[in-house]
């Protein structure tokens, strides 16, 4: 069943100058896995974190750290989450998450599915 979707787009050169303006926002936003990226990877990894947060229904009090994505086995990106948003999602019955990311024409772009498997119910 589908807890949560969530999806966000972010332009790769403003999101470039966010980050030159204040360099501070690559330690705060990103894990230390993440932070070296490139930019386009940074862009769509900063618009999966704003895509979990949607997923799981904006919950006040997530921290960008408790939302990872990391390289899966053939390059595909695999969510991991931590306190505040492992919090958040436990408390909806998230139980597995499916994570897109693309980066083209100058848009990096993400789309989060939150799931709770085994809890379908109905008639």
């Amino acid at each position: 069943m589908i807890v949560g979707l969530g999806i966000d787009v972010v332009g790769v050169e403003r999101f470039g100058r966010t980050l030159e303006r204040t360099p501070a926002l690559r330690t705060r936003l990103f894990t230390a896995a993440e932070r070296d990226l490139p930019l386009e990877s940074l862009a769509a990894r900063f618009a999966a974190k704003e895509a979990v947060a949607k997923a799981l229904g904006a919950p006040a009090g997530l921290a960008w750290h408790d939302a990872e994505v990391l390289r899966g086995p053939g390059g595909r990106p695999v969510l991991r989450v931590t306190g505040s948003v492992a919090a958040a999602a436990e408390a909806l019955g998230v139980t597995s998450w499916h994570v897109s990311l693309t980066h083209d024409a100058g848009v990096a772009s993400a789309v989060v599915v939150a799931e709770a498997l085994g809890q379908a119910g109905g008639s």
